[in-house]
């Protein structure tokens, strides 16, 4: 690889096994840094080696615990730009804070921007990331942004596990449409919508926009937290006809409680990136894990080799 004595990757705490597999792919070795917390939960530093003039890549998705991960990476930004690293992109798996992108209501802040402000403002040069809840919110940088998409990664995950004619791709909701139709179009499949009403969390008052008796049902999101939208959207299509309910998703928060709601909804199986750490601990029932590190690890070779990111949103 070009110039890699000048390109260095370090790990925070958020997902050290997928920074462990995203450098194996790309053949460096992770760099030397400590972080630990004080008593009082201040967080101390120290990167353990030289990064003078090197292009650094700092790994960290800002999971759970939210706070704690995006503190972590913008002292780590800090100390990079006080080391004389030459850039600091930052390459973040997952992107919290990401949903909260507009005011929805009076009174209310637009946290991606603030963060997206805070990460700009520590030092970062460059971000990396994956399936952004919005797209448009590589607009809320002033620095450039690589949004790569996990939907080739998941066609390949469903190609030949089904005839293409008993495969119906959802959306489990109106504004999912996009990217369920781009599932489709990888496997040639058609498209329905669940249009949820939220009006309560039972679900009466929905119904599926499109054929889904005895198909297999794929419904797609880009994240799955409290699983509440999928179980509902699952229970629609239930009723509807459906032979087998599957569920994808870019990032598998899983947070309290979605144990119970999925176990007990129409989902059959689930399929995950490991952009978020910690999903087997979670011990949550037919969840398949799929890793983006290959996908990464390409993406921080062509960005630090100046070539085009462009075949990496293709289906390879």
């Amino acid at each position: 690889m070009k110039n890699q004595a000048s390109m260095k990757i370090f790990s925070l705490n958020s997902n050290q096994p997928l920074a462990q597999k995203i450098a194996d792919s790309i053949g460096c070795t992770l760099g030397e840094c400590s972080v630990r917390t004080f008593s009082d939960g201040e967080i101390q530093m120290n990167i353990e080696e030289s990064i003078r003039g090197d292009h650094v890549y700092v790994i960290q998705s800002t999971s759970y615990p939210v706070n704690d991960h995006l503190m972590e990476l913008l002292i780590m930004i800090d100390a990079l730009k006080r080391a004389s690293a030459k850039t600091i992109n930052v390459v973040l798996p997952y992107f919290g804070y990401a949903r909260q992108d507009r005011t929805a209501k009076p009174r209310e802040p637009i946290t991606a921007k603030l963060v997206a402000n805070m990460l700009e403002k520590a030092g970062a040069t460059r971000l990396l990331t994956l399936d952004l809840h919005a797209v448009q919110l590589q607009g809320f940088f002033d620095i450039p942004v690589d949004n790569l998409f996990t939907m080739p990664l998941l066609a390949h995950f469903f190609l030949g596990k089904y005839e293409a004619e008993e495969v119906v791709v959802v959306s489990p909701k109106n504004s999912g449409v996009k990217r369920a139709r781009e599932l489709a179009d990888y496997l040639d499949a058609e498209l329905a919508i669940v249009d949820q009403q939220y009006h309560g969390e039972d679900g009466k008052n929905d119904y599926v926009i499109g054929e889904v008796s005895g198909k297999v049902c794929i419904l797609i999101d880009d994240m799955i937290n409290s699983g509440r939208t999928l179980a509902i959207a699952a229970d629609v299509l239930q009723k509807a006809g459906a032979k087998t309910i599957v569920a994808a998703a870019s990032h598998g928060l899983f947070s309290k409680g979605s144990k119970e709601i999925i176990e007990n909804s129409a989902i059959s199986s689930i399929i995950v990136t490991d952009s978020i750490s910690g999903i087997q601990e979670k011990e949550i029932a037919n969840v398949s894990v799929i890793t983006c590190s290959v996908l990464m690890g390409e993406a921080m070779k062509r960005i630090h080799e100046n070539r085009p990111m462009s075949p990496l949103f293709k289906l390879q």
